[in-house]
């Protein structure tokens, strides 16, 4: 298949390669396999030492169970063709505007019911649905500010979602910082290739949290609310309030006042009417969700509710989350847009169904088992792979709780090239794309975030089970203007803006175990 000896045990893949077709090196990847194919075992290793090094000395990082550990990040990029991205960013674009149209209806009229889309069952058992919310309109109508809608290849190179993120999605920082860091490491392959920016992404994304202030407000002010340091992915708050150039805030640094929210500044209290929160609904307002949240502020669900402060992502997106909502969402499509599909979802059960449930129970060792609401890989059984003793015990559990899980098949994940210990081997990869919506158009940041399972076979690509990541190339279309260069301006972790601190209090493990505990979407675990 090439003639380096970096490949020499490449191959032959079962399913879709990202760089060889059946015959030959496709066509989007020849440069790249050329240059590889130049350089000796020795220099790749040493590049990839340094980028690695790179990574360590500014502090990118994901957290799991409050331990920081250096991201992993393969030299090997992953391309995607012009055509191939069009109808990726077309149908995040479809699937963002159909779920909030989905939202403002299940919050709202609930015409969906009447009209028999989804059994009314399936929102009000959701353990994300929060009445609470219910008839609160955000100021220009969107809920989902912030969207990363996982996507897979399956073995005919066809993009399939497997499933979407529109609480608070994690790992955009990753996009950006891999793109510094590899373009670095890999300058002349960079400069040969027409790749489209990922640098405009803070841009776009304050631009969206600005559209969503409150009536009556022309100057807003946004701020990133983080859980704090011990969260996976501080890294990314620090990083995202650097590059939009707005505070970093916690809980304790705000309060509110007579339905305001205010922060805690050298000159007294300022009036924030924006908060890109990266806090989960459960620890977001001790006053409305869990009392003893040490992480939130209370008092901010009725100043939203009162219209002083715009929340985003809006609190009651998880009903969205749900994996049982998932199988619902190309109906919903073609409910509320009145279009078919662009991304197919992936074939799924529901077991909450007994007919559906008794076909999946008899080929559990055939199907991967995901609970409806979980996050990072957790609680993902795959059938071919689990015991006896496993199977059994899923069993148990799922005729307990049938609405807590679907069933899928397993699905091949399509390979990209991969540097691992003996050479460039081939590795199972899905793809993150994030979509930020301002009111008047979906804005797709082009590329992504690629995960990379890198032990040999694994299909879960979370970091947390020994995944890393890949840069990723879109290539731009032969008339479309590339900038020369795209800079990222780097942060590390203890980096931030520094609103005046809150009430003294000492960091007590109440707080940190929130902070780790938090079942947000966090990518790289």
């Amino acid at each position: 298949m090439s003639a380096s000896p970096l490949f020499d045990s490449y191959g032959p893949v079962a399913g879709f390669d990202e760089m060889f077709g059946p015959d030959a090196v496709r066509s989007s990847y020849v440069k790249v396999h050329e240059a590889f194919d130049t350089m000796d075992e020795a220099e790749v290793r040493v590049r990839a030492e340094s980028l690695a090094s790179s990574y360590l000395d500014q502090g990118v990082t994901f957290g799991v169970a409050g331990e920081e550990r250096p991201f992993p990040l393969d030299i090997v990029p992953r391309l995607i063709e012009a055509a191939d991205w069009n109808q990726v960013e077309q149908g995040v674009r479809q699937r963002v505007l159909a779920l909030e149209k989905f939202l403002e209806d299940v919050y709202g009229l609930g015409e969906l019911f009447d009209d028999g889309v989804v059994p009314r069952e399936v929102i009000v058992t959701s353990p994300h649905y929060h009445r609470i919310v219910a008839n609160m309109q955000p100021p220009n109508g969107v809920r989902i500010h912030v969207s990363g809608i996982d996507l897979i290849r399956d073995g005919n190179g066809d993009f399939r979602v497997l499933e979407d993120n529109v609480r608070v999605p994690s790992g955009v920082s990753y996009v950006m910082t891999n793109r510094h860091a590899l373009s670095a490491a890999l300058p002349e392959l960079f400069t040969e290739h027409r790749i489209r920016p990922v640098a405009n992404y803070s841009r776009a994304l304050l631009k969206a949290l600005r559209a969503a202030a409150p009536a009556g407000v022309s100057d807003p002010t946004v701020v990133v609310l983080t859980p704090g340091v011990y969260n996976s992915a501080y890294f990314e708050h620090a990083l995202l309030a650097r590059t939009m150039g707005i505070e970093l805030v916690e809980g304790r640094d705000l309060v509110c006042r007579s339905g305001h929210v205010m922060m805690r500044t050298t000159h007294g209290l300022q009036p924030v009417h924006v908060i890109y929160r990266r806090v989960d609904d459960d620890f977001l307002d001790p006053l409305q969700f869990r009392a003893d949240s040490a992480l939130g502020v209370p008092g901010l669900v009725n100043a939203a509710r009162a219209g002083h402060v715009t929340i985003a992502n809006a609190v009651g997106n998880g009903v969205a989350d749900d994996k049982l909502l998932y199988t619902y969402v190309p109906d919903l499509i073609r409910y509320y847009l009145h279009e078919e599909p662009i991304l197919r979802n992936v074939d799924t059960w529901r077991l909450g169904n007994a007919d559906e449930r008794e076909e999946a129970l008899d080929c559990l060792d055939e199907l991967v088992l995901k609970p409806v609401d979980g996050s990072g890989g957790k609680g993902i059984v795959i059938g071919p792979a689990a015991s006896k003793s496993e199977l059994d015990e899923l069993r148990l559990r799922v005729l307990e709780d049938p609405r807590a899980w679907i069933a899928q098949p397993v699905i091949s994940l399509s390979t990209c090239p991969t540097l691992v210990e003996d050479g460039i081997r081939p590795r199972h990869v899905d793809l993150r794309p994030f979509a930020v919506h301002d009111g008047n158009d979906v804005f797709v940041l082009p590329g992504g975030l690629t995960r990379v399972a890198l032990p040999e076979g694994e299909l879960i690509v979370n970091s947390s089970r020994g995944g890393g990541s890949k840069d990723t190339w879109v290539m731009a279309h032969a008339d479309e203007p590339i900038p020369e260069t795209e800079r990222i301006a780097l942060v590390s972790t203890s980096a931030g803006t520094s609103p005046e601190p809150g009430p003294a209090v000492d960091q007590t493990e109440l707080q940190q175990q929130q902070q780790q505990v938090q079942q947000q979407k966090v990518l790289p675990c």
